[in-house]
């Protein structure tokens, strides 16, 4: 076993720990996906400013937040029966080999502009012959991320109030 799935693992038996009914964290056990998703972007959000910053450490740090994260939110999935981790992982896996044919299906490697038109050509392609979903699917996916912008904005806006709270602003 890898230094890296060794990590993985601990790091997912470490959430189920925090999440177990009979004793794990109390608050941890009451978090639900909507209560965790102002945390997760503020993770998002302080990845991003230790990139802007030029700060490795702190994004070392920033990404181990954003993993748990996605931890988090795949354990309570995996308590209500829809997924667990190793399906995130599988299906983003898939996906990128599904992007990048030129690597894994022998189609020709082109400039990355050309490649990147491909991956909106196939999104496009895929949307209009349904594959996205159905209409009801599709209205819900524009109202989250509609509510995705504005959360967004929420957060960072909470994170700036509490950064300049802190430094007497």
């Amino acid at each position: 076993m890898s230094e890296v799935e060794r990590a993985m693992g601990a790091l997912l038996a470490l959430m189920a720990r925090l999440r177990d009914p009979e004793s794990g964290c109390p608050w941890d056990r009451e978090q639900t996906f909507a209560t965790i998703a102002p945390y997760t972007i503020e993770e998002a959000y302080e990845v991003a400013d230790a990139i802007e910053h030029g700060d490795r450490e702190h994004l070392r740090e920033e990404l181990g937040d954003l993993l748990f994260q996605v931890v988090f939110h795949a354990r309570m999935a995996e308590e209500h029966g829809w997924f667990d981790f190793s399906e995130v992982a599988n299906g983003i896996r898939e996906k990128l080999v599904r992007r990048h044919p030129h690597l894994f299906a022998g189609a020709t490697r082109r400039s990355a502009g050309a490649l990147l038109g491909d991956r909106y050509g196939h999104g496009a392609r895929r949307r209009a012959a349904g594959a996205a979903g159905t209409d009801a699917r599709r209205e819900a996916r524009a109202t989250c991320g509609a509510r995705r912008f504005r959360l967004a904005g929420c957060a960072c806006g909470a994170c700036q109030g509490a950064r300049g709270a802190s430094r007497g602003r």
